[in-house]
């Protein structure tokens, strides 16, 4: 079937509709109480839908449908769930420590392969793979996305699109500007399967931060970062995640580590390390806390089916008393 085709004037809308939106998350509202355990799961009386479907096999007997992963809503269609479970991914960083490491191959051999705003695979195939299974995105990131639509939007056969963002631009009465935007986008280009994180659930991964780490995103003026969202995701749709390209949290306490850029797309960007130590340390605006939650991801990996490559590495044994770089709230 002929791929409809993609009015010029999509990008010139979209990037004038966003202009003045803010960066700052604010996703407002009380915290929701999360059960014990990491997944994530709806509140009782929620209305993200959701339950387990049963298929119907050869013999009579039941077996269970792929889950509904609660807490998406499809922006063509707001009864339509998001299906989606794989035994193992491949969770695609955008680092520089990919560059070199000839892991394509690897990684497109791997069921579902998942990666994050507009990471480009075009020029990067070597390192980084082709396939791309789902892609979590930033609501700050539409723009890039529209920029480079000829391999992110138009070329994306079977994707799931996955957009996260505050409540104040998500919202779906008609004021959400990055959600109308994303209805627009997705009117012009039928074929793409974009949801967005509800705001019940953008509420949960609130409180999942602040359960695992002790502070407060709000009072610690602090961002969730894309790859936050990304591994929480993971972990609802894998069994087991493969992780290509992310450091372990003292990784740049190390005086002697290897300076690479922050974008494995952007050789002449900012340093890795520097972007993740000014974060942390960051004392006035609002910051991500990369080393925070790297740390996390850590603590994770011990319980959870989670292994690192490029660079190859696995979580220790938590010490007593272990000395934090802490941010300064």
């Amino acid at each position: 079937m002929k791929k409809p085709p993609v009015r010029p004037g999509l990008a010139a809308f979209l990037a004038l509709s966003m202009v003045g939106t803010s960066l700052l998350l604010v996703y407002g509202g009380v915290g929701v109480r999360l059960p014990k355990g990491l997944r994530l799961q709806p509140a009782a009386g929620g209305s993200d839908g959701g339950g387990d479907a049963l298929l119907r096999v050869p013999g009579g007997s039941q077996a269970p449908a792929p889950p509904l992963l609660q807490g998406y809503v499809s922006v063509s269609d707001h009864r339509k769930p998001l299906k989606m479970h794989c035994k193992i991914c491949a969770l695609v960083t955008s680092s520089g420590h990919l560059l070199g490491g000839k892991q394509g191959d690897m990684i497109d051999q791997t069921e579902c392969v998942i990666r994050m705003n507009d990471a480009p695979t075009r020029g990067y195939a070597k390192d980084v793979g082709n396939n791309t299974s789902l892609r979590v995105i930033a609501h700050s990131s539409i723009q890039r996305i529209l920029r480079n639509r000829n391999e992110l939007l138009n070329m994306s056969q079977g994707t799931v699109f996955i957009f996260w963002g505050p409540n104040t631009y998500m919202r779906r009465d008609g004021k959400g500007l990055v959600y109308n935007n994303l209805q627009v986008m997705n009117k012009l280009l039928p074929q793409l399967k974009v949801h967005v994180i509800t705001r019940h659930k953008m509420l949960q991964i609130d409180d999942l931060f602040k359960r695992e780490t002790g502070k407060d995103r709000k009072i610690s003026n602090t961002w969730l970062s894309t790859g936050w969202f990304t591994m929480t995701i993971a972990l609802e749709l894998c069994d087991r995640i493969n992780v290509y390209g992310m450091v372990p949290a003292d990784f740049c306490r190390d005086a002697r580590h290897p300076s690479v850029p922050y974008h494995y797309y952007e050789p002449a960007g900012p340093d890795e390390c520097t972007m993740y130590l000014s974060h942390e340390q960051g004392r006035k605006g609002s910051h991500h806390r990369f080393i925070t939650e790297k740390r996390v991801f850590e603590k994770w990996a011990r319980t959870y089916n989670i292994h690192f490559y490029q660079p190859e590495w696995k979580p220790g044994a938590p010490t007593i008393n272990q000395a934090e770089m802490k941010p300064a709230y």
